[in-house]
This record gives C-alpha cells, sequence and structure tokens, in this order.
C-alpha cells in the first residue's frame, strides 16, 4: 500500500478522549511522500460532513465533492491535526484533494499552528 499526500481516506479514528473526532472519518494527508514511505505515522486532517458545520472558519476548509472526489461535502477541520498508524488506512483512498483544495488547507494548518 502507498499512502499519498493529498490523498482521502476513511479510517476509524477510535479509541479518542475529549473534543477529539471519534469514528470513522474521512482524513486527508498531510505529511510527504518520503515519510509516507516509512515506516512511521502518518500526519492528517481530520475531515466531517459539510452540514455538521454551517459556518465557516479561518481554521476549517470547505471541500466540494467535486474538489475531493468524495460523495458529500467535506469539510477539513485543520486545527485536528493527528499522526496515524499506517495500519489504520484501507488500500485505496476514497479521494483526492485538488491541489487548489490542497494548498487552502495547507494556510489554515499553517494558521492553527502559527506557522
Amino acid at each position: 500500500m502507498s499512502i499519498q499526500r493529498g490523498a482521502i481516506y476513511f479510517v476509524n479514528l477510535n479509541p479518542v478522549q475529549g473534543r477529539e473526532q471519534a469514528g470513522q472519518r474521512p482524513v486527508l494527508v498531510l505529511s510527504i511522500d518520503s515519510i509516507n514511505r516509512l515506516p512511521l505515522v502518518v500526519t492528517v486532517v481530520v475531515g466531517t460532513k459539510g452540514d455538521h458545520i454551517p459556518r465557516d472558519y479561518p481554521t476549517n476548509v470547505r471541500v466540494s465533492a467535486t474538489e475531493s472526489g468524495l460523495p458529500l461535502e467535506t469539510v477539513f477541520l485543520c486545527f485536528q491535526v493527528r499522526a496515524l498508524d499506517a495500519q489504520r488506512f484501507p488500500d485505496s483512498p476514497a479521494g483526492r484533494l485538488s491541489s487548489a483544495a490542497l494548498a487552502r488547507v495547507e494556510a489554515a494548518v499553517r494558521y492553527c499552528l502559527g506557522l
């Protein structure tokens, strides 16, 4: 399996604590491919259904189904950056972000992390 930057996978995020996103969720791979090929962890941003987030915030990126290949509009919560073991990922991605949408996510993550 080859996990790639910009790909979107549905993974089970349990177990979680507190306000962490739980259950089966779309995650966007942010870590670079040279890291993703190593037996390390994969850095992701967690997504949720667009209708769960009625307002837009500078910490979130709303992505249409056309931009992602997913069946529904998705909001990536760029303050919910996680490192996941590669064993959580299925064999193939559910979608992939356009380069323009990935650039919006990158900007929001930089905002959230003060970079």
